[in-house]
């Protein structure tokens, strides 16, 4: 057991094990690839020479290697969800956000209830189920009650045939006691980036606000955690220091986190520096990471965490998206609006957090995904059976989740295509939907086919 208050990350250790993995021979990487395929993940000694990787045909096998483990335990399901900006305030002087506190470009909003059921009834009316609840480090008048009230709002919206039955939450660190209240507010999973893992370079980025406080917020999973959340969130945005660092500091938490609470994080999102109004770092990256690094990262991350979702956002371009899905991604936001109001009015790019990559809206991208022989799950299943932290993983790691997922998933899109989906949309869906099905072993195969036929007869909600 670690002693969550005195974590930090050791930036000697990442500097050291850099240095050491500059030359690797070609069998030296195979190994380290027939060791990853066994999905038993990998040290940081063995993930520092993938990083290194320069030989194409070394990477094509990296790639390979990450196919395979995406497949075995997460399959052909990619999991649907969309942001809600409930507000931008924000009191933190972060250089590479539009919602730093001193940036004068950008208008400031707290949604009321009102406007945030109205936000819920927008994305419901489109089809998502599950939503990512975000705000800036500063709550109007109540304080984070603001935020409970919220969540407590979007689950209370019904419209038509759909309701959001899962909120995830991305806000600031908090308190333990203040992280029990948001358990108990029936959230699934708790989000919160480092940004970066660099001392010095978290340091000259966050220059004002709670948020300067390097280890009030990498300690912040733990408190989480302690209070009971078990399904946490991690990640890094990428392109505030060097790529390869903040890998090896990303493995350095998720081993902490393994120690101290016996389970990693259910999810990793890697999110590139994307340009932001009024944020002159955004424009210029400090170290951008290219596509080929980008993709680098994902595989890796699959190799060496298998059983942990990674998520992409549409940050990312449309044809990135899709190439990232193989590599490793598991979950990805679909027609997404990153301003408070944004679903209700317009997505404003110089009120946005950042900016877009890919601007579909989400039937096109459901078309998309199902084209390329993906089925989107907009399964909240595991939550509700109580499937989260340790449990959930001990069915991941061997690929035994797929048992669940993939039926819930079948049910869930089926669902989509009936409420929701547009001819074109169906057409595709429909066709996905009974490839993916053929391909289950048979047990899960006939739970699909029972629980895809109750949809068809009109009930709703249907997981195992």
């Amino acid at each position: 057991m670690t002693d969550s208050n005195s974590f930090d990350i050791d930036e000697s250790v990442i500097w050291n094990t850099l240095a050491a993995a500059s030359a690797c021979d070609s069998g030296r990487i195979r190994e380290i690839l027939a060791k990853g395929r066994e999905m038993k993940g990998l040290d940081a000694e063995e993930i520092a020479p993938l990083m290194a990787l320069s030989d194409p045909t070394l990477i094509s096998e990296l790639f390979e290697v990450a196919r395979h483990i995406k497949d075995t335990i997460y399959g052909r399901r990619l999991v649907i969800f969309a942001p809600l900006y409930v507000s931008n305030l924000c009191a933190n002087e972060c250089l590479y956000c539009a919602f730093r506190a001193r940036n004068k470009e950008v208008e400031r909003r707290a949604l009321t209830s009102e406007e945030i059921a109205r936000e819920t009834r927008i994305l419901i009316d489109q089809g998502h189920k599950r939503v990512l609840l975000v705000a800036g480090e500063s709550y109007p008048v109540k304080g984070f009650q603001y935020i409970l009230d919220a969540i407590d709002t979007v689950y209370s919206v019904k419209h038509g045939n759909g309701e959001i039955r899962r909120v995830n939450v991305n806000i600031a660190p908090l308190k333990t006691e203040e992280f029990a209240q948001l358990k108990a507010a029936k959230i699934g999973t708790y989000q919160l980036f480092q940004e970066t893992y660099h001392h010095e370079t978290y340091g000259n980025v966050h220059i004002a606000g709670k948020k300067a406080d390097y280890h009030w917020r990498l300690r912040a999973i733990d408190r989480a955690m302690t209070a009971g959340i078990d399904d946490c969130g991690i990640g890094v945005l990428f392109g505030l220091a060097d790529w390869r660092f903040e890998m090896l500091a990303l493995m350095q938490h998720i081993r902490h986190l393994e120690a101290a609470f016996g389970v990693g994080p259910h999810t990793i999102s890697v999110p590139r520096l994307e340009p932001a109004t009024g944020a002159s770092i955004a424009e210029h990256p400090p170290h951008p990471v290219g596509d080929m690094d980008f993709r680098k990262i994902v595989a890796i991350l699959r190799i060496a965490v298998p059983y942990t979702g990674i998520i992409m956002s549409t940050r990312e371009t449309a044809n990135l998206r899709r190439e990232t899905f193989a590599l490793g991604v598991s979950q990805i936001s679909a027609g997404s609006r990153t301003n408070p109001g944004g679903y209700a009015e317009s997505a404003r790019e110089d009120a946005s957090q950042f900016s877009l990559g890919d601007h579909r809206n989400l039937d096109e991208v459901i078309c998309d995904v199902a084209s390329l022989g993906y089925v989107p799950s907009f399964c909240t299943g595991c939550y509700r059976l109580g499937r989260t932290g340790a449990d959930f993983m001990d069915m991941a790691k061997p690929g035994d989740i797929k048992a669940h997922c993939d039926p819930n998933a079948a049910s869930t899109f089926q669902e989509y295509l009936m409420d929701y989906g547009t001819d074109e949309s169906r057409a595709i869906g429909e066709k996905a939907i009974e490839t993916f099905i053929n391909d289950m072993a048979e047990t899960p195969a006939k739970h699909s086919r029972i629980m895809v036929g109750k949809v068809k007869e009109g009930k709703r909600d249907v997981y195992r």
